[in-house]
């Protein structure tokens, strides 16, 4: 997905929810969303660009211990601070997101 298709993916997303939800959704500021779908946003969108495709872009990748997941999905787990876990899998997903090219490549 381009830049461009993120941002209309954005502003339709926006059009059909309102802008309160958008922000909700992306966890950004309701003045962020504003400011990027009226085309005043001073920095660089492609953070917030990059968040519509994990939120809204219905686009899938391979988990090495889950298989297929949802981008969504992915982000949310590699995003997950380190918790102590007796639930092996758990133990296994955070260790296997640090490496993974999905987070970086774990930079």
């Amino acid at each position: 997905m381009t830049g461009i298709d993120a941002m209309k993916l954005f502003k339709d997303k926006v059009d059909q929810l309102g802008q309160a939800q958008v922000a909700k959704d992306l966890k950004v500021s309701p003045a962020t969303v504003s400011l990027l779908y009226h085309d005043n946003y001073k920095a660089s969108p492609d953070n917030i660009l990059a968040l519509v495709i994990e939120v809204y872009g219905g686009l899938s990748v391979e988990c090495p211990v889950r298989g297929e997941v949802s981008l969504s999905w992915c982000a949310q787990e590699r995003r997950k601070p380190y918790e102590t876990v007796t639930n092996p899998e758990a133990a296994r997903l955070y260790k296997a997101c640090k490496r993974c090219p999905h987070n970086g490549g774990g930079k």
